[in-house]
């Protein structure tokens, strides 16, 4: 079983396509209303695994704070506005879509900002403080952004949105650093880094591609019936990905070292794609779906993007020196 959600976890860029077809064929073949029910026991399965490995104490290191400053600037300061914008343009008659593009834009860092940071030779150290404040922030923020920038047009409940970030995400850190600790205080921290932190995040993998097929399960219906749906989708995202990509790149480029530089760039164009698929499912009744679909197909321009960038990134930042 290890072994299998290892490869899972190793291989997201074919298993969130495999999961969104077999999710699809489920929906066509059989009533999928009775899977919502899954949904709050496959987001804590997605979100406390990441919460176990996640270093809270980092944040209070020092040593690269104008990189954190502009990486929170970009993340909530432009990157939010760039999705509401696309949003508007794209589907002016479907909010719920708008909404998705805006729940991605909103909750940025996550497992996936250490990994690719580190695959491509950036600042590990300052990667993992984006990841945690980026985390923290986004949470503490999104509810006042959706209110203020989506209240209008979809029907948003301040309170039921607040009580799902409680749920979604300070419950599950709450309890991945009660589990961290005892593991720390009982095997040591080296022990607990060999053998203990890399179970987690396979376990978090099969929570994501558990509520990527109920999403499109849910959706499989609308889907058939509209089939060009997917590509109308996939433009808005590509834009989003394609402006946050070459803003991040550009101010990194020009004003940091390149470690730091890199750390910025998956630091802001990596969204938290996970804890936003959990939140439009929950928060937002039936109608949730919509955004879910949207967010869900953001997992495959995320992950496929990444991977293609850490090619690039000694031609856009120059090659490491060596030590």
């Amino acid at each position: 079983m290890s072994r299998l959600l290892t490869l899972l976890n190793k291989n997201l860029i074919l298993a969130i396509p495999i999961g969104m077809v077999l999710g699809f064929g489920f929906g066509l073949a059989f009533p999928s209303a009775w899977l919502k029910a899954l949904i709050i026991p496959l987001t804590f399965l997605m979100v406390y695994p990441m919460m176990v490995t996640l270093k809270l104490d980092k944040v209070l290191e020092g040593g690269d704070t104008k990189a954190q400053l502009m990486a929170q600037a970009i993340n909530f300061g432009i990157i939010p506005f760039v999705a509401f914008g696309l949003g508007r343009y794209f589907f002016p008659a479907q909010p719920y879509y708008a909404m998705g593009l805006l729940l991605a834009a909103l909750l940025p860092t996550s497992g996936m900002t250490i990994s690719w940071t580190g695959f491509a030779g950036g600042n590990l150290g300052a990667a993992v403080k984006m990841t945690v404040l980026g985390l923290i922030l986004g949470s503490l923020a999104t509810p006042f952004y959706v209110q203020w920038l989506m209240g209008a047009t979809v029907p948003v409940d301040l309170g039921a949105v607040f009580s799902q970030i409680l749920f979604i995400v300070f419950l599950p850190m709450v309890a991945g650093h009660l589990t961290r600790s005892r593991l720390v205080k009982k095997h040591g921290q080296q022990r607990f880094q060999k053998e203990w932190a890399p179970r987690f995040p396979p376990f978090s993998t099969l929570g994501v591609l558990g509520i990527v097929f109920v999403a499109m399960a849910m959706k499989a219906g609308q889907l058939m019936a509209r089939p060009g749906e997917l590509l109308v989708l996939l433009l808005p995202l590509l834009c989003l990905y394609g402006i946050n990509y070459l803003l991040s790149t550009l101010v990194a480029k020009l004003l940091l070292p390149r470690d730091d530089a890199i750390a910025l760039v998956y630091g802001t164009v990596m969204r938290n794609l996970s804890i936003a698929l959990a939140l439009a499912m929950n928060a937002f009744g039936p109608a949730g779906s919509d955004a879910a679909l949207v967010i869900t197909l953001a997992y495959i321009i995320q992950v496929q993007s990444a991977a293609w960038y850490v090619k690039l990134t000694d031609k856009m930042f120059g090659a490491k020196p060596a030590p």
